[in-house]
């Protein structure tokens, strides 16, 4: 199988577009035209996993976390990064990163902890916007539903758990052609009008340039009339964190002892106990301090996440329960995630779950 097709299908779940602007998923090493048999999928790319992929015979990594997040200006071997991908040039092994995209997607890292300990009604906790873009296009009257099937298998008309979404509205078209023109519709240099649809659609804004050259190949006019526009909308399957509800309260320390034990977990730092029950509960995979106020705008009792520094547990100020449980037992289960992925795409393509524990941290009991 070659690299692009792996590649296609994990860009087709979670765009690059999704990702921050501080962030460098993507391909980092290697060439997407290679033939790829076997992929191991890790956290993070180390040197070990590196070795790990080699003993394997895998020739590529899918790892949740960048290797490279910065510019490098020399691979020299001098630090684990440049040693790293040295290892991986030198044995021919591919990397790829899938990060932020992955974390931004409703069903991504968040949707997968949210399920790992039973969360129902899930819903993203702070959507992005400007992600969606509407198409507003006329066509022949008679050509409009061939038009819309067009626009809707490139992926517009999505509207959450929604499809083949539009709206259209009747008019009348008029146009005259010059002595350079050839209409499909009318003759040149004659004044021509025409009963028209006029369709309008969403669609997200990574598939711009496919939605257009779907449009321009289907329209049946020479000259295609249309306007695409940016919405201020927020899309609710796209965004940071997520939060949903326990089909039962569950007591507040019992719950505790339950995500430690689903997200196994040797510590979880977590401020006062400050509600009795456990109903709604906030999500955010690696470091998620920054979504605390989104989760107390939505009641959440609790919000589970890791990296909070010791000033940040203050502001819980007794409104919900910070439960800190440690940035790589946050997202270690992403690895599941990616191979369940891939699994129901390529039946045949080999994956392996890395064995090595690449948290640098370590706890003495």
């Amino acid at each position: 199988m070659k690299l692009y097709e792996i590649i296609n299908h994990l860009e087709s779940i979670a765009p690059l577009s999704l990702q921050e602007n501080y962030d460098n998923s993507g391909l980092i090493v290697g060439d997407k035209s290679r033939e790829v048999n076997v992929a191991l999928i890790s956290l993070d790319c180390t040197e070990e996993v590196i070795e790990e992929a080699i003993n394997e015979n895998c020739e590529l990594i899918i790892a949740h976390h960048p290797i490279v997040f910065e510019g490098l200006k020399k691979i020299t071997g001098s630090n684990y990064i440049e040693r790293t991908l040295l290892k991986a040039i030198k044995n021919n092994i591919s990397i790829y990163a899938i990060h932020t995209n992955l974390d931004n997607v409703k069903e991504g890292v968040n949707g997968a902890i949210a399920n790992k300990i039973g969360l129902v009604d899930t819903k993203i906790l702070r959507p992005k916007s400007s992600l969606i873009k509407k198409l507003v296009v006329c066509c022949p009257s008679d050509s409009d539903q061939k038009l819309k099937n067009k626009l809707w298998e490139a992926g517009a008309g999505n509207i959450g758990n929604y499809s083949k979404c539009s709206f259209r509205s009747e008019g009348i078209g008029t146009f005259k052609g010059n002595n350079d023109s050839n209409p499909s519709i009318g003759t040149k240099n004659t004044f021509h009008s025409e009963n028209e649809i006029k369709i309008e659609m969403i669609f997200p804004t990574y598939l711009e340039h496919k939605i257009l050259s779907t449009l321009f190949e289907a329209h049946p006019y020479e000259e295609v009339s249309y306007e695409v526009y940016t919405l201020e909308n927020k899309n609710q399957n796209i965004g940071s964190g997520i939060y949903g509800k326990l089909t039962k309260p569950m007591n507040s320390k019992a719950f505790l002892k339950f995500v430690k034990n689903e997200m196994k977990t040797d510590c979880i730092r977590h401020t006062e106990v400050c509600k009795e029950n456990i109903q709604t509960v906030a999500i955010c995979g690696g470091s998620g301090s920054f979504l605390l106020d989104d989760a107390k705008r939505i009641g959440a009792d609790i919000f589970i996440s890791s990296d909070f520094k010791y000033h940040q547990f203050f502001d819980a100020d007794n409104e919900i329960i910070i439960a800190d449980i440690g940035h790589y037992e946050s997202e270690q289960f992403t690895k599941e995630l990616i191979s369940d992925i891939l699994k129901k795409k390529f039946t045949k393509f080999a994956t392996r779950l890395s064995s090595v524990n690449t948290n640098p941290i370590n706890y003495l009991k």
